[in-house]
């Protein structure tokens, strides 16, 4: 069997049998393309593949590197599995990474606040042109920091994902999965209630919750965009996106004691590893609470020396 068509097989076999969906399946196909283009035959030994690992880090970030390197050792495994291959030559290559922590970037607290009164503060029901599509700014904002949930997890939300007295959401996460999430907070509701209403007609024909002027589907770009322009109206310096809301929701409300399992459903991750990097990012606000805000500091003690 010729690379290509091994190739073929496993995407069909990821795409079928694992329901992977299409950017994992984008991202396998660059990945072994570009295996089989650095290693030029059909059956790689040891040291080949141990060249083109070498290649990888001289060119990409360790993530990427980790990600290829992943991509290739499973393409190994289901060749041999299905005894495509008599002898997996990935299983003599040793591969190990220093794992550098990269923190998430969050949002400080008073710039959240800040851009959600100058959003309010932008609506105007006398404004009828505009009126429904800055309350559509302003319940997709409140999403992101209500439910943590990813840029186009909210863009994709189906009108009959949302309950809207009870405040429930089906959200549909990576690989196709799905969970669910729960808007405890009433204003919230009361403000997706009221977008709801003023776009209704055009949400039932479109099918998406969320919907731009021309009545399609709001984009996930479109919502980086929209994001963008009310940091510069709000006198924000930083720039914010989409997906840190999804870190500062997680970060806060792993500062408020949400036990990190809790939050791994919350997320939708698939480890909890990928969860317990905002451990790290609340130990630092620990850090300053212990030092600003200790009994220790308003105590008259001594010099130890």
């Amino acid at each position: 069997m010729e690379p290509i068509d091994k190739v073929e097989t496993y995407l069909e076999y990821c795409k079928y049998r694992k329901e992977l969906d299409s950017k994992t399946l984008k991202a396998y196909r660059i990945d072994l393309r570009q295996f089989y283009d650095f290693v030029c035959c059909e059956n790689p030994n040891k040291e080949k593949i141990e060249e083109y690992i070498t290649e990888l880090h001289k060119k990409y970030k360790q993530k990427s590197v980790k990600r290829k390197i992943a991509s290739i050792k499973a393409f190994y495994n289901y060749l041999e599995d299905e005894e495509i291959i008599i002898e997996n030559p990935f299983r003599k290559v040793k591969v190990k990474f220093k794992e550098n922590i990269i923190l998430p970037r969050i949002i400080p607290r008073e710039e959240i606040e800040k851009l959600l009164n100058c959003m309010y503060g932008c609506l105007d029901e006398n404004d009828i042109s505009v009126y429904k599509y800055r309350l559509r700014d302003i319940a997709v904002v409140e999403v992101f920091f209500a439910t943590g949930a990813r840029v186009y997890e909210i863009s994709n939300i189906r009108s009959d994902c949302i309950n809207l007295n009870s405040g429930l959401i089906r959200i549909m996460g990576k690989g196709g999965k799905e969970r669910y999430i729960q808007i405890g907070e009433p204003d919230i509701l009361e403000l997706l209630k009221k977008y709801y209403t003023e776009n209704e007609k055009a949400i039932k024909e479109c099918g998406y919750f969320f919907i731009n002027q021309r009545g399609g589907r709001f984009t996930e770009q479109s919502i980086r965009n929209m994001m963008k322009k009310y940091t510069k109206l709000a006198g924000i310096d930083s720039n914010i996106t989409p997906h840190m809301f999804r870190h500062s929701f997680a970060t806060y409300l792993i500062e408020e004691g949400v036990d990190v399992s809790c939050l791994q459903q919350i997320l939708g991750h698939s480890s909890i590893k990928t969860t317990q990097i905002y451990i790290h990012v609340a130990a630092e606000k620990q850090a300053e609470i212990l030092r600003t805000r200790h009994p220790r500091n308003k105590m008259k003690i001594g010099n130890a020396a």
